[in-house]
């Protein structure tokens, strides 16, 4: 099985869009590409922080499931990527932040970048 971690704030962050305006709905508007989206993984983690959390509540949409980081995102999207690879999960963050690359490198996950995850939506 195959798990897809997104790190919502970075991939938001690579579209000069406004997002900055209204996080929340940026968030709800990757939320909804990724409900409609055909991704090539059995489960998608949707990883959300600061005011982007308002934008979609925690919990599981079909494949796509929602956690709301409590501060930083980075420690949350490493510990979900521990979690899936202790269950035995083939895991993919999507992120363009090296040092959260090498972190979750560091329990087993490769990383692609944002542009790929925005290219597949």
């Amino acid at each position: 099985m195959t798990t897809l971690i997104i790190d919502a704030a970075n991939v938001v962050g690579t579209r000069p869009d406004g997002w900055w305006k209204d996080r929340a709905g940026a968030a709800r508007r990757l939320h909804e590409a990724l409900m409609v989206a055909d991704l090539p993984y059995a489960e998608v983690v949707l990883v959300l922080e600061g005011q982007a959390r308002g934008g979609v509540r925690v919990g599981r949409d079909g494949h796509v499931s929602t956690v709301h980081a409590p501060g930083e995102g980075d420690d949350t999207i490493v510990s979900q990527a521990r979690l899936a690879a202790v269950r035995g999960r083939r895991v993919t963050v999507v992120t363009a932040d090296r040092m959260l690359q090498a972190r979750v490198g560091g329990v087993g996950a490769e990383a692609l970048s944002p542009s790929w995850l925005l290219d597949q939506l």
